[in-house]
């Protein structure tokens, strides 16, 4: 299976000219007149940024979901890339109805119209894990069914132990493939998605987030209805609002866009330093706007993060040092939390904070 797996992956890389990335190595950049005499046949006219979309779109969910990470680590993808990669968001297609069906009364253990007055089998978002299917309880309630892949775990497995072989080719053949840590990069995606496959943990994230945010004219977060839920299936309030990356909808609505502007960041810093408790996946495709309002709506809570006091302690540090442009005060507090290894000159590193 694996076998079988890695030759579609390489098969997909060449067509879309993938072997870019690793031709630029002195190690084996005199393979590149080989490739480019053998593979001449393609069409590579568009830029290296979208013909990594492309081929991860080509890939399937897991793949598109490492590139929805990848394009928030602006620090380690060039920006080219990193542009290119966020619109992935919501571009994954949908499995058929009829399986989402069989998991709900598989789930249920009871046919769908006794547990649903109304269900549109035509799903309104599509994601790597999971796709959601809007439907009506018998109290005439309108909400939204999340509805877990079917064999997406094994599937997951193969992928990220592809994932894990790929980043130590990189350490191998890059010079700076170490600090890129690119292993801990696809732990930390492995982390999260096995996060993701448990519907019940994400129902209890949003549960949280609710009760921190209950009453808040800043987010709106939606019921869970325990009583539907399963490790495969959640059930929560129907949301409506406008997709906060559509400015003119927003502006056409009555939003003040820089009043929204500071509420995000508001929420931001009230889930971090006050409840040390935040959403960590929001990209524009899990965040509405209530229209005519500067009121937040939140989706998606598969990937949520923790803090401790420390771990605020140092976050405020830093924040407080690089609005002061105190940039050895960045330099000690990133050296003193552990985030830079123990050896680092911090004159060294308080000049490159100051360039960057």
């Amino acid at each position: 299976m694996k076998l079988l797996r890695l030759a579609r992956i390489l098969t997909v890389g060449l067509r879309f000219g993938l072997e870019e990335f690793f031709l630029g190595h002195e190690r084996v950049r005199p393979l590149r007149w080989l490739f480019r005499a053998t593979l001449f046949w393609r069409p590579l006219t568009e830029p290296r940024g979208v013909r990594l979309r492309r081929a991860l779109e080509a890939l399937g969910p897991i793949f598109v979901k490492f590139g929805q990470m990848l394009s928030t680590r602006r620090d380690l993808v060039p920006l080219d890339i990193a542009d290119e990669l966020a619109q992935l968001q919501d571009r994954v297609p949908p499995f058929p109805s009829v399986q989402a069906i069989a998991t709900l009364e598989a789930a249920y253990k009871k046919p769908l119209a006794e547990v649903f007055a109304e269900f549109d089998v035509t799903p309104v978002a599509s994601a790597s894990v999971a796709q959601v299917h809007f439907a009506r309880l018998h109290d005439g309630t309108a909400v939204a069914v999340k509805v877990l892949r079917p064999g997406i775990a094994p599937v997951i497995a193969h992928d990220v132990s592809l994932l894990y072989a790929a980043a130590g080719m990189i350490e191998k053949l890059f010079a700076d493939g170490r600090r890129l840590r690119p292993r801990e990069v696809v732990a930390e995606f492995e982390k999260h998605l096995e996060d993701e496959l448990d519907l019940m943990r994400e129902a209890a994230n949003c549960s949280q987030l609710r009760r921190n945010f209950k009453d808040s004219p800043l987010l709106l977060v939606p019921e869970v209805y325990w009583d539907y839920c399963d490790h495969d299936v959640m059930v929560m309030d129907r949301m409506g609002g406008i997709p906060v990356s559509q400015i003119e909808r927003l502006r056409e609505s009555g939003v003040d866009i820089p009043k929204l502007a500071a509420t995000g960041v508001e929420i931001f810093f009230t889930q971090v330093f006050r409840d040390g408790f935040f959403h960590a996946d929001m990209h524009p495709g899990n965040i509405l706007v209530r229209p005519g309002s500067e009121q937040y709506i939140a989706l998606d809570f598969g990937i949520m993060g923790t803090l401790t006091e420390v771990d605020k302690q140092y976050l405020a540090r830093n924040f407080l040092a690089f609005f002061r442009r105190d940039y050895k005060g960045v330099a000690l507090a990133h050296l003193e939390s552990g985030w830079v290894p123990a050896d680092t000159r911090i004159d060294e590193l308080e000049a490159a904070v100051r360039a960057v």
